[in-house]
């Protein structure tokens, strides 16, 4: 987020202080997470993963597959705000969903 990513050695990367500090708690970098269940079938969630986040078909299908075999999955990165009406759009066909600050 405009931060220097600068290179310490091959194959190592160091953030700036600056990046480092916007990336910390309290940041306004906030998460959604879909967790799974036994209601919805894959269609119903991508299609409401793509509603919610403007994903493409892929993402959605990757974060339906995380959701059901992982137990849940981290689907949108954003604002407060944002993250907020993406997880309430989720909501609307019964999917548990926590916003959380990141």
């Amino acid at each position: 987020m405009g931060g220097l990513i600068k290179a310490a050695a091959p194959g190592t990367l160091i953030k700036s202080l600056p990046e480092l500090l916007e990336e910390g708690p309290g940041s306004g970098r906030w998460i959604v997470t879909v967790f799974n269940n036994d209601t919805n079938t894959y269609e119903e969630v991508m299609m409401i993963l793509m509603k919610a986040t403007g994903c493409d078909i892929d993402e959605a299908w990757e974060e339906t597959w995380e959701i059901d075999n992982l137990g849940s999955s981290v689907v949108h990165h954003g604002g407060e705000e944002e993250c907020n009406e993406a997880a309430e759009i989720i909501r609307t066909i019964g999917i548990h969903v926590e916003v959380a600050e990141e």
